[in-house]
């Protein structure tokens, strides 16, 4: 669906650019890890992007959910000025930053936000304004790079500053241009590097930053640009032949992310990343430490906070210098010789590993109590704070087995799934993410699992059994909308059906029925109700009455699902 352009660069353009990148990225998150060969064939450019902008989209949010609660509490409209939604997208995206395109993508953020927030009660800038946030933005995402090499992510960012500073228009013109000089930066990359050309690929690193940069042109014209190639050309074959470049393009890897041409075959053991405390004088002083000690060097971040990442083969000593700097923290090593996989610091459990387990996504306590007795490892997502990739994460370590059932419950959580996943499956864990899209179908799931089954043979059984229940819910709108169903109310009680509101009423119970009739209309055998707190009392035994009376040989259970966001979830098998 088109995007409501935004005519000037403010807060709520800001946000939307946030939300439409990360989805971006999430779509092109499993093609760009594919072309992943340069500085290290390790697979997860794509992943590495993505987590850095869910974590800026988080502080953007922040942001204007702590406003709207200011206004509420005072009376006033609330939103955020352009400068506290750029300082909290550069905040987010130095903190969650990950990797080395990731890292240099946190520092393009920040250099915008230096130009756009550098008079704080500015509404909005304009064409001007975008022009000069992506000439510093590329500049200081190079300074950043011990030692720049063309053909990356960084000579995509100066092609799209180039492009944009003799663009004529408003805010979409120069966003477009921006765009198209990146897309052709890109495709020249191959030219540049070797290990591209001998791949066939185009750079990781800048395919993120031209979906991000699309993502701008959407935000401003209403309008997703055309699809980018990953190929290097026609003469490459098809991106499937991606993997096999990526592993050859390794075994003869003879240059560095960001040395000179003609370094040492090979490369450092070690992928080294923290977040760094320090005064600018420590940081100097680290930076010719660490250029020492490694390659790959990318130290971004200021007034005090920085993500320092750089490649190296002693780790300890990397670590070691940023304690002499200040205060290091959120440690993150990657030993590139152990299949990538990622530690944080501290040993792993000694105890035994399950064979199997399930983490799911809850919405309710209730549901997060159900879930728990049939033995998943719930994550609890609160009304309007979905978790992110993170916290999905965490939870599949703490389920602490070698087979993993991932339920995320939600359909906006389909790429943070995805790249939670994919982050698990780096540290040795066989995940498989199960697109369950309401915490209905992983009731369904949940009760088909069988953990003495063969894995593959486990998840097909609880694939189905998800896809086979259709799901539902009932809420309440909070603002007027156009919907399916017509115009809607702020008060009105909406009936949705697979995710589209299908019923607008002004009664719960009713509203309700209407939906269940229609959902049973198509059959089934049994269906499941998620009572939400605020629902009315009554309302479960006529429900279960209703399809007593009106469906021969259907059951119906019933759940507490607590503080779940919706008045009440259906499921019909």
């Amino acid at each position: 669906m088109a995007q409501v352009p935004q005519t000037f660069f403010d807060a709520l353009a800001v946000r939307t650019w946030c939300g439409l990148a990360l989805e971006a990225l999430g779509r092109a998150r499993e093609e760009i890890d594919a072309i992943n060969v340069y500085p290290v064939a390790d697979g997860d450019t794509g992943t590495n992007l993505y987590l850095t902008v869910e974590s800026a989209v988080a502080a953007v949010e922040a942001v204007f959910a702590g406003h709207e609660v200011g206004a509420v509490q005072v009376g006033a409209a609330g939103k955020p000025t352009l400068a506290d939604a750029v300082r909290a997208m550069a905040h987010g995206a130095l903190i969650g930053a990950r990797g080395n395109s990731g890292t240099i993508l946190a520092q393009l953020l920040r250099g915008m936000a230096q130009v756009l927030a550098a008079d704080g009660e500015t509404p909005h800038t304009d064409d001007s304004g975008l022009r000069l946030a992506l000439r510093h933005a590329a500049d200081s995402a190079r300074h950043a790079v011990a030692h720049p090499v063309e053909g990356t992510v960084l000579t995509v960012a100066s092609a799209a500053a180039d492009a944009a500073g003799g663009a004529e228009g408003d805010c979409g013109t120069v966003a477009r241009a921006a765009y198209e000089g990146a897309r052709a930066a890109l495709a020249a990359t191959p030219g540049q590097l070797a290990v591209l050309e001998r791949a066939g690929v185009v750079d990781a690193g800048g395919r993120g930053l031209v979906a991000v940069l699309a993502a701008l042109v959407e935000t401003f014209t209403g309008e997703a640009p055309r699809a980018v190639a990953s190929v290097a050309g026609p003469v490459h074959g098809q991106v499937s032949r991606v993997s096999g470049g990526a592993a050859e393009a390794a075994a003869a890897l003879d240059e560095c992310a960001d040395s000179p041409a003609g370094s040492e075959t090979g490369g450092p053991a070690f992928e080294v990343i923290y977040l760094l405390e320090a005064e600018d004088a420590a940081v100097d002083r680290l930076r010719e430490r660490l250029d020492a000690l490694g390659d790959s060097l990318v130290v971004v971040g200021g007034d005090g906070l920085w993500n320092v990442h750089v490649h190296v083969d002693d780790a300890g000593a990397a670590v070691e210098a940023g304690v002499e700097a200040g205060r290091p923290y959120r440690i993150r090593i990657t030993h590139f010789g152990l299949g990538d996989v990622h530690t944080t610091g501290g040993e792993r459990p000694p105890r035994e590993r399950a064979q199997r387990a399930v983490v799911a996504v809850v919405p309710g306590e209730g549901l997060a109590g159900l879930y728990t007795e049939a033995g998943a490892t719930t994550v609890l997502a609160r009304p309007g704070e979905l978790p992110a990739s993170g916290k999905l994460v965490d939870a599949v370590r703490r389920a602490h087995a070698r087979e993993v059932v991932l339920l995320p419950n939600d359909a906006d959580l389909r790429h943070t799934a995805a790249a939670a996943a994919e982050q698990a499956r780096a540290e040795g864990i066989r995940v498989a993410l199960i697109p369950t899209r309401s915490a209905v179908q992983g009731i369904a799931a949940l009760a088909v699992h069988e953990p003495e089954r063969r894995f593959d043979e486990d998840v097909v059984s609880m694939t189905s059994a998800a896809g086979a229940t259709r799901y539902a819910e009932v809420a309440v709108a909070e603002r007027q909308s156009w919907t399916m169903a017509g115009i809607c109310q702020a008060g009105d009680v909406l009936g949705l059906i697979e995710g589209d509101v299908a019923v607008i009423g002004a009664d719960v119970t009713a509203t309700a029925e209407m939906v269940l009739d229609r959902m049973l209309a198509a059959g089934g055998e049994l269906v499941t109700l998620v009572l939400g707190d605020e629902a009315p009392e009554s309302i479960a035994q006529h429900l279960e009455a209703r399809v007593r009376e009106s469906y021969l040989a259907v059951d119906t259970v019933v759940y507490r699902g607590g503080r779940q966001g919706a008045l009440l979830l259906i499921g019909v098998e």
